[in-house]
């Protein structure tokens, strides 16, 4: 239960709970840089369902569902950030999968905002022919 004395007062836990969003989650303008600039450096992974991908997908995405993830981990390189992004920040399908992947050992962030705001941003999208 939220009580609002406690917010107040837990300096230490609110600090490492910042911290954490922080050091775990990519902004939209910083994975685009990352897109033009460092694309080998990183694995990017949409876990929605495959009818939105096709619709249309951030840059050099792969497409796992989130709830086959650990059937196709080999997809991802491992020696790679998989930067994960779903529908918007409060689907679970990205931490979910985020946690799925560090569990076992692949480094691993969220992208703010999803997919939503990516497109929102005006960033580039690829749609993806289904008859393929």
């Amino acid at each position: 239960m939220f009580k609002l004395e406690k917010v107040i007062k837990d300096f230490s836990r609110a600090k490492k709970y910042f911290e954490d969003i922080v050091s775990y989650t990519i902004g939209p303008y910083t994975l685009d840089e990352i897109i033009k600039n460092k694309i080998d450096t990183i694995n990017i992974l949409d876990v929605r369902d495959y009818d939105n991908y096709i619709d249309g997908h951030i840059p050099y995405a792969s497409h796992i569902p989130h709830k086959q993830i650990e059937e196709n981990l080999e997809i991802l390189d491992k020696s790679k950030i998989t930067i994960i992004y779903s529908y918007t920040d409060s689907c679970p399908r990205a931490y979910n999968t985020a946690l799925k992947l560090v569990e076992n050992h692949y480094p691993a962030v969220i992208l703010r905002g999803g997919f939503k705001i990516w497109k929102k941003f005006d960033f580039d999208i690829i749609k993806t022919d289904s008859n393929n």
